[in-house]
């Protein structure tokens, strides 16, 4: 049971009569007067009034007049007559224009219900849609209370009797609607009430000496007893869904507040309760010290004389009374507009406006009630802005005080509106770091701190060496609860020297970097980063490697020469079995890390053996390297067995066919080193063969020249020439040597003789016997040659003349055809026939047949097709002096390259430019002579 007297008073509220405006300006009730006359009139109410209710912009009042009043907000009252004598009840219904009343007609009549529909008129007055009697039976009685449901289809009222009648259906009409008695009971009915919720509906019933409720949208209307205390007329009313729709009962003793199955929390208001009402989170209680029995409400009420009555509007939620005014002879308390409006005998209206928030909390905030402000903030509803400057506020005054645990736990619940550097600055004594340390722990679990905060954080930790709130801090069982900026977080702990936190830290959080560093530069524990390496996915264990390769090589080079075997061939990351091993590794590019062996030439050189075994397609910078760290070893090698062993390893490399897109690289490394069986190797491979013999030349090797000469001669002719100068220049006995290059350079017709002779005149020990043999083989083939010569030129001319006498005899003498057969039919010739000059001889319809021009003999014409030809092929090659110029030189007989091309005419464009007209002349008819010794005949018209 919660007590009253404890509770805080203020003065949320402010009152004032209700004033007559002067016109229908519509002006509100409540509102603050205007100066001068317009507004100097109270309102007044008619007299008589004996029942009120509120509702779709009106307060409604019923008098002993049987008039029905309306006062809207423009507070311009109408009225109708509803009733003969008197209204008794009213109930205005929120969410429908429709108005329930009960009243008489006659005096000692059943009273009739009336439903009257606002919107529609009949006769100027409210529609009347529906009337019936009141009492269901014959029995007399008094209806005590009234409540209809928001959806129109219950209605029930209450009578002195203890009944209750039940009106089901439509209430707006006859035909949908039945009635019957719901309750009957020895005490009279003081409050009824529905509550919805959701397809349920129940009605509360409320006697002076017990509660009760019914579920009246089922069929048998089951019914729970609730409490056997009650309550007088008007003292029950449902709260709003803040109160969970609550039934209230205001008692003298005690406000209690029911469920439909139960009952709820009560509260120990004093004084005799005369109306209870719910207002927007509020409960209304009019009361008056001199206790009366509730009993005798209904009969003693209207005898009693006026006395004050106190009006307290309770605050349940946050208890506090949210006003209290004293009131002389209340009829009723009505709520509209926003407004609360007590209703007094003498007719006069109260206005009671609600303050706003603001005012209330800055109230509240005067008198340092700032818990009081933060719950009737949330009851308001106010956003999460203003809660956080009450927040504040709150903290400030406690931080004032000296209260620092409890001003940081209020600071705390600012967090994500009030900037943290506020709270920050109050805490950073020494002597307050609990504080700051509460309130940075709050600010990370939300997410909200930045890497300041998180450094600020932890230096707390640190300072206060609160290793197990460490740990706790940064111990996160996922991703998602961590609510810190981890890189910061590793910084200050490896700043503080809390290693093994900050490789925490880094190893669960993947910053695989900061876990390295630490290893490395901290700890020094090499093994373990080459493991941790060894775990990680492919991409970072090949930059990590690369970065700290040099530092684990200078420590552990055989561990950390293996990690690279696998990290260059088939890498799998090291999940202690967890791992797929079946899933294909990567590789990364060997080349990229021959830099790490930089000081270690023994583990560069079984790791490069091994790219090269195990992966032969390596990058050409693995055998590069490898060829040149043989070659160093090869050269420094004092042993002859081991250098021999050396010397075949160097060579079987150069061997292996991986330098030839590099072959100047391997022979530049060759050279370095003085490795004269890699030079030579390289020469010949690359076609070097000039090279070669100057190598064996420099070193006077004669034998090896001339073996040179005998293998690459074919390709490269002009290496009997220079061996033949190179032993031309010896003053020692090469005659051995001469001869064997002499005798190759016969046989291929590589030198004139004369030059032959000029480059062995230089030598001073070479006699004419060693050109002898030489000069005798030459001239002999030379007079053969001639020889040749002169009977070839003898028998050209004898044809050239032979030619000439025919083409002469063409000319000049007369061609007799004595032909007797076609040449292509072979059939006697007949008339008309084709004659040409060529002696053959065709039928006309042969001749056009097989014939391809009128000018031809189809005979001939092959022949003499070639022939044209080649004529013209030469004609085109005239020009050709580069082609002309390269057989002259490469060929063994250049006179006849040269008569080739001078049967050809590549010479007559020289001799036609310098020779005269007639010159021109003769050669012209010279060369059309020559067409027709080749043509043989022409044929005649």
């Amino acid at each position: 049971m919660a007590t009253y007297l404890q509770w805080r008073r203020f003065v949320f509220f402010d009152k004032e009569l209700v004033k007559e405006p002067q016109g229908n300006d519509g002006a509100a009730p409540g509102a603050a007067p205007a100066s001068g006359p317009a507004a100097s009139k109270f309102l007044c109410l008619p007299p008589g009034i004996t029942v009120c209710d509120s509702g779709r912009g009106s307060l409604v009042f019923g008098d002993m007049e049987g008039q029905i009043w309306f006062l809207p907000r423009s507070l311009q009252l109408t009225g109708f007559q509803a009733y003969k004598l008197r209204v008794t009840h009213l109930y205005q219904l929120k969410q429908h224009n429709i108005l329930a009343s009960v009243g008489e007609d006659e005096e000692g009549i059943n009273p009739l219900v009336k439903i009257w529909n606002l919107e529609k008129r009949d006769g100027g007055n409210p529609l009347c849609t529906r009337i019936f009697p009141a009492i269901p039976g014959t029995e007399p009685t008094v209806v005590s209370c009234l409540t209809v449901h928001e959806n129109l289809n219950f209605m029930a009222i209450g009578f002195t009797d203890g009944s209750v009648t039940l009106n089901k259906g439509d209430i707006t009409r006859d035909r949908h609607s039945k009635t019957q008695i719901l309750h009957k009971g020895s005490y009279p009915v003081t409050g009824l009430a529905f509550r919805q919720a959701g397809k349920t509906t129940h009605l509360f019933v409320v006697t002076t000496e017990n509660v009760q409720s019914y579920i009246v949208s089922g069929k048998d209307y089951p019914r729970v007893e609730l409490d056997t205390h009650g309550c007088g007329l008007r003292c029950s009313a449902l709260s709003d869904p803040s109160q969970d729709l609550q039934f209230i009962v205001a008692g003298d003793e005690c406000v209690y507040l029911y469920q439909p199955d139960e009952r709820g929390p009560c509260f120990a208001f004093e004084g005799h309760k005369l109306i209870a009402h719910w207002f927007r989170g509020y409960l209304v209680i009019v009361s008056r010290d001199r206790k009366v029995s509730p009993k005798s409400e209904f009969t003693s009420r209207d005898s009693q004389s006026s006395d004050k009555q106190i009006l307290n509007i309770y605050d349940l939620c946050n208890k506090f009374i949210a006003y209290s005014a004293v009131f002389e002879d209340v009829v009723d308390v009505l709520a509209e507009w926003g407004s609360l409006y007590v209703l007094t005998r003498d007719g006069r209206v109260h206005a009671l406006q609600e303050k706003d928030t603001q005012t209330k909390l800055e109230m509240l905030f005067k008198k340092n009630l700032f818990e009081m402000a933060i719950n009737l903030a949330k009851s308001q509803h106010l956003d999460s802005d203003g809660l956080a400057q009450i927040f504040m506020q709150y903290g400030d005054h406690l931080y004032s005080k000296g209260n620092h645990d409890g001003a940081v736990q209020q600071y705390i619940r600012t967090i994500g509106k009030l900037e943290p550097s506020y709270v920050i600055r109050k805490f950073l004594d020494a002597q307050r770091i609990h504080n700051l340390t509460a309130y940075l722990q709050t600010l990370h679990r939300q997410s909200l701190a930045n890497a300041d905060h998180t450094t600020l954080l932890l230096n707390c930790y640190t300072k206060l060496k609160d290793s197990s709130k460490l740990e706790e801090f940064i111990k996160t069982k996922s991703e998602s609860e961590v609510h810190f900026d981890v890189e910061t977080a590793i910084k200050v702990l490896r700043q503080a020297g809390y290693y093994s936190h900050a490789l925490y830290l880094a190893e669960n959080h993947a910053h695989h970097e900061w876990y390295l560093k630490i290893q490395l530069e901290d700890i020094k524990n090499y093994q373990e980063a080459l493991r941790y390496i060894g775990k990680l996915p492919f991409e970072q264990a090949e930059s990590n490697m690369k970065r700290y390769g040099k530092i684990l090589m200078h420590h552990i080079p055989e561990q950390t020469t293996q990690l690279l075997k696998g990290l260059c061939t088939d890498y799998r990351p090291s999940l202690e079995g967890r791992g797929d091993r079946e899933a294909p590794g990567c590789r990364a590019n060997s080349e990229e890390f021959i830099p790490i062996f930089a000081n270690n030439p023994r583990e560069l050189k079984a790791f490069l053996e091994h790219m090269s075994e195990v992966q032969p397609d390596s990058p050409q910078g693995i055998y590069d390297t490898l060829l040149e760290l043989r070659l160093q070893n090869w050269a420094h090698e004092e042993d002859p067995q081991v250098k021999e062993k050396l010397h075949a390893e160097a060579i079987s490399l150069l061997k292996s066919g991986r330098f030839c897109d590099v072959f100047d690289k391997a022979l530049v490394l060759c050279q370095m080193h003085d490795f004269q069986d890699g030079v030579l190797y390289l020469y010949e491979q690359g076609k070097l063969f000039q090279q070669i013999m100057h190598y064996h030349m420099q070193h006077e090797q004669y034998r090896q020249v001339v073996a040179v000469c005998e293998r690459h001669g074919e390709q490269e002719p002009s290496l009997w020439e220079q061996a033949l100068s190179y032993f031309a220049r010896k003053e020692e006995d090469c005659k051995e040597y001469v001869a064997a290059v002499l005798k190759h350079i016969e046989s291929k017709n590589l030198m004139p003789p004369l030059l032959v002779v000029q480059t062995l005149a230089h030598n001073s020990t070479a006699t004419l016997s060693v050109i002898r043999d030489y000069l005798v083989q030459k001239l002999q083939k030379q007079s053969q040659q001639i020889a040749q010569d002169e009977l070839r030129v003898r028998r050209y001319r004898e044809e050239t003349t032979r030619i000439r006498q025919e083409i002469q005899e063409l000319k000049a003498s007369p061609k007799i055809f004595q032909k007797t057969k076609c040449s292509i039919c072979n059939s006697a010739l007949e008339l008309p026939s084709v004659h040409f000059l060529c002696g053959h001889s065709f039928h006309q319809h042969c001749f056009e047949s097989y014939s391809e021009s009128d000018a031809d003999c189809p005979t001939c014409l092959p022949e003499n097709r070639k022939v044209m030809d080649m004529i013209r092929a030469q004609e085109q090659k005239r020009d050709l002096h580069d082609q002309f110029q390269h057989q002259l030189k490469c060929s063994n007989d250049s006179f006849s390259v040269i008569a080739d091309y001078f049967g050809r005419g590549v010479f007559n464009k020289l001799t036609l430019l310098t020779d005269p007209p007639t010159a021109r002349l003769t050669a012209s008819l010279e060369a059309g002579l020559q067409r027709d010794l080749l043509m043989h005949a022409r044929r005649g018209t």
